[in-house]
């Protein structure tokens, strides 16, 4: 009430950190600008855009943006939302006349349009009459240090800028701040307990989504690659009668994968936790929502086997935290000193080039992992994160079934164990001959879209595991009457990893598909898809400018891209008469109208 005497409320939050991203890099980032700025004694909220109620930004002084960019330029789901509101023409020019402003940017520099999504975002607020404190920070992930290398002289220039020349005392390193959340352990286990074992819906209220998994019936997992082949592929194929599932030629499907049983285990060693205790979560603020994808109760092993990402590779702010944590002074020391930017490149050398995660570290310093609060684990360790692969086959044809084509990742590096892949490994590790497995999936919109219209030939080039999305959009077309399917697809060798050489040479009789195959190691000199391409450039010419053909790459983000991109430029300047000028024009009028589409991974 006016006038009423008491405690003065405390002032509004002076600094907001929102953050946008699919990984967990943008958020790390966002943890650390936020910790800083409480050390610096601001206060601070960290939020992701898509939990952020945009229409507020009017009121907010000072604003840090943390933003990745995803496939040909886009920004990632959870910022478009905020991307299609900021970018209304019908917000006046001066909407942010009193926000001063900071834009991050998570990029790949092998990529086209390396961090656009910051670089527009950007220009766009300095038009709504933002202020900005300092130029667009552009982290590259193709750095040899990592974005880190950008972002700590980027960061330390902004708290020059934001606290201007009145800064104020630090707090002193090392000091924990308080856990995000609190587990309550219960003394006994609940009769019931939700997360153990999650079922299938019968009565689904929309689709199934990230927070309502459908819990679908793995019915194949097949290797389709040789016996001598150096990488282990898996066609694997999934029962979605009844699901409510819904997905086109071009679509992902997102799966949430588990930890392995033998790390769940030393990891509770490590740590001293009992997996079969239950607990609950309570957040210390009561602003901070407890996360939607943690069950209530939750027993350690569940929480460790479906949501702790134990196997990942640990970021800066962990070291900060366990540093932090630590109870032992020889370990806190090099803890400290790993987290420190003066020690960037020896962390790189120790953890981000030999992939050494999460788990190996916390065994490398066993007296600190002991002495973790169970309290600190959700800010310690990232959640798992789902992952997305192509769909492999069409609704259209086979309105039961849904196929994804699985490279089981497995690297060498100086560590003596091999780096797996968490998804892939777990994928693989599942026979469906031995008896029921689920595995909780949903569908979203990817990068590819497809023409309907039937006279549009459609050139597809997918080497490797790249030709998934490829062959979910042939099955569509066919089922649909379309012709003028073209495929360009590469691989080592015919016997290896033809994926779908017996459904592609069908297709050819029947005449809905022109196939053309590059197989790199099957004589002396290699041969790619984009020699292939250059081979036949007349016709890529004649269906490009003549037939208003669509043109579509998939595949490792490495070198392929690129190498075909310059391909198809040679071709629209050869056969096209074009200058380089004009061919860049053509190309770039191409991607405009989503007739050159692009969907690569790393």
């Amino acid at each position: 009430m006016q006038g009423s005497l008491g405690r003065a409320p405390m002032p509004s939050p002076r600094l907001l950190v929102l953050f946008g991203s699919q990984t967990g890099t943008a958020q790390d980032v966002s943890e650390r600008l936020g910790r800083e700025a409480r050390r610096r004694r601001l206060g601070c909220r960290v939020q992701a855009l898509d939990s952020y109620p945009v229409v507020n930004l009017i009121n907010e002084p000072l604003v840090i943006f943390v933003c990745a960019t995803t496939g040909q330029g886009d920004p990632p789901d959870n910022m478009k939302n905020f991307w299609r509101f900021i970018f209304r023409r019908s917000l006046p020019a001066a909407s942010l006349c009193h926000m001063d402003f900071a834009v991050l940017g998570l990029g790949d520099s092998s990529y086209a349009r390396f961090n656009f999504v910051a670089k527009k975002l950007y220009r766009r607020l300095l038009q709504l009459g933002g202020s900005a404190l300092l130029p667009v920070c552009l982290g590259d992930d193709q750095h040899e240090l990592g974005p880190d290398a950008t972002i700590d002289p980027w960061l330390h220039n902004l708290w020059e800028k934001v606290l201007g020349p009145y800064p104020v005392p630090l707090d002193p390193p090392g000091v924990p701040w308080p856990s995000k959340f609190t587990l309550q352990f219960l003394q006994e286990a609940p009769r019931t307990c939700s997360e153990e074992l999650r079922v299938a819906r019968t009565d689904p209220q929309g689709p199934p989504s990230e927070l309502q998994p459908f819990l679908a019936p793995m019915v194949a997992n097949q290797r389709v690659t040789g016996p001598s082949h150096f990488q282990d592929v898996r066609l694997i194929e999934f029962d979605i009668a009844g699901s409510g599932l819904s997905f086109a030629a071009g679509d992902v499907v997102l799966i949430q994968p588990e930890n392995a049983a033998s790390h769940i285990r030393q990891f509770c060693q490590v740590l001293g936790l009992e997996p079969d205790q239950h607990f609950t979560l309570q957040p210390r603020e009561p602003d901070v929502p407890c996360p939607k994808w943690l069950p209530q109760p939750c027993s350690v092993q569940c929480l460790v086997s479906r949501y702790l990402d134990i196997t990942s590779v640990p970021r800066r702010s962990f070291f900060e935290l366990l540093a932090c944590l630590s109870p032992h002074e020889r370990e806190r020391e090099k803890l400290l000193e790993f987290s420190s930017a003066q020690g960037h490149e020896e962390l790189h050398s120790y953890c981000t080039r030999p992939r050494r995660n999460i788990l190996e570290v916390l065994c490398d310093f066993p007296h600190t992992a002991g002495a973790i609060p169970p309290d600190y684990l959700l800010d310690l360790i990232p959640p798992i994160r789902p992952r997305a692969f192509s769909v492999a086959s069409s609704q259209l044809a086979h309105p039961s079934r849904l196929q994804i084509l699985v490279a089981v990742v497995q690297y060498q590096t100086r560590l003596k164990e091999p780096r797996r892949g968490l998804c892939s490994s777990w994928l693989a590790s599942l026979d469906p001959g031995q008896g029921p497995v689920r595995v909780p999936l949903w569908v979203q919109p990817g990068g590819l879209t497809f023409p309907q219209t039937p006279d549009i030939p459609v050139i597809m080039v997918g080497p490797g595991t790249g030709v998934a999305p490829f062959r979910a959009a042939i099955q569509e077309r066919v089922a649909r009457g379309q012709t003028g399917n073209i495929l360009f697809f590469g691989c080592r060798r015919r016997d290896q990893d033809f994926y779908w050489e017996a459904e592609w040479k069908e297709l050819e009789k029947q005449g809905c598909l022109t196939l053309v195959t590059a197989f790199s190691r099957e004589q002396e000199q290699k041969v790619y898809v984009q020699h292939r391409l250059r081979e036949l450039g007349p016709l890529v010419w004649e269906l490009l400018d003549r037939q208003g053909a669509h043109f579509y790459l998939a595949g490792n983000a490495k070198y392929m891209p690129a190498d075909v991109s310059d391909a198809l430029m040679s071709i629209i300047q050869e056969e096209g008469g074009l200058s380089g000028p004009d061919t860049a024009a053509y190309l770039a009028r191409l991607q405009r109208t989503l007739r050159f589409q692009m969907e690569t991974w790393a």
